[in-house]
């Protein structure tokens, strides 16, 4: 693929075959990201666990400090005084069974996040192959089965994201946006490494951490040096 000359100039700041610290690779990154969009910084962490076996998954959430610069809409499942809660703390939309034709047939994903009470799973499993496949299906392990709606809500509109392996042991996640200063950039991927680094499995041998690299949305991708995050 042909890449635009706008790339071609900003991949000139970076030395591919060099790993960078923090500091150095958030401010090259900043630097490298010249479109006319506010464009989103990402972290993407290739992991040295096999996640095809259950005791090797790395999966969770953390609240960034600085949050995503993202407005998150948060869609909640919950009946009477936990539906009148959700609506309270701020979620965008709540319901119940009256959503499934709207999200199954009418193909309605306005949303970003899932929360849902334990006792509305069994309704929101019937969504499993809509949402399953967006990442969309609520976790407890995210935080986001529970029947405290309300610090559910909280969290994610401050800035929760949640983090899980792909197929090929990479979690890829935002850690905020160009436009946020190289010190609140610094915070977030600081904070996302500490909690990846805490959700090691015990099962997983040799190195942990195989590679980082910090992007932007059009920019191109910055190593960082592992040795100093472990």
């Amino acid at each position: 693929m042909k890449k635009g000359k706008r790339y071609v100039e900003a991949a000139k700041l970076v030395d591919k075959t060099a790993a960078y610290d923090v500091s150095e690779a958030v401010a090259l990154v900043k630097k490298a990201a010249s479109a006319k969009f506010d464009e989103t910084v990402e972290a993407h962490i290739r992991l040295g666990v096999d996640s095809r076996h259950a005791d090797q998954q790395v999966r969770g959430a953390v609240v960034l400090p600085h949050g995503t610069g993202k407005t998150v809409r948060v869609l909640v499942f919950a009946k009477g005084p936990k539906a009148d809660e959700a609506q309270a703390a701020g979620a965008d939309f709540v319901g119940a069974e009256d959503l499934i034709p709207k999200i199954q047939n009418e193909g309605w994903l306005d949303f970003d996040v899932v929360v849902a009470t334990p006792d509305m799973m069994g309704v929101v499993g019937r969504l499993g192959r809509v949402l399953g496949p967006k990442g969309l299906m609520p976790n407890p392990k995210a935080g986001t089965v529970t029947m405290d709606v309300t610090k559910a809500i909280e969290d994610i509109k401050a800035g929760k994201i949640e983090y899980r392996l792909d197929k090929s042991n990479i979690i890829h996640v935002p850690i905020g946006k160009a436009s946020f200063t190289e010190e609140q950039l610094a915070d977030n991927f600081q904070t996302l490494i500490d909690a990846i680094i805490k959700a090691k499995p015990s099962s997983a041998k040799g190195t942990y951490l195989r590679s980082v690299t910090l992007t932007s949305t059009m920019g191109p991708g910055v190593k960082i040096n592992t040795v100093k995050l472990a």
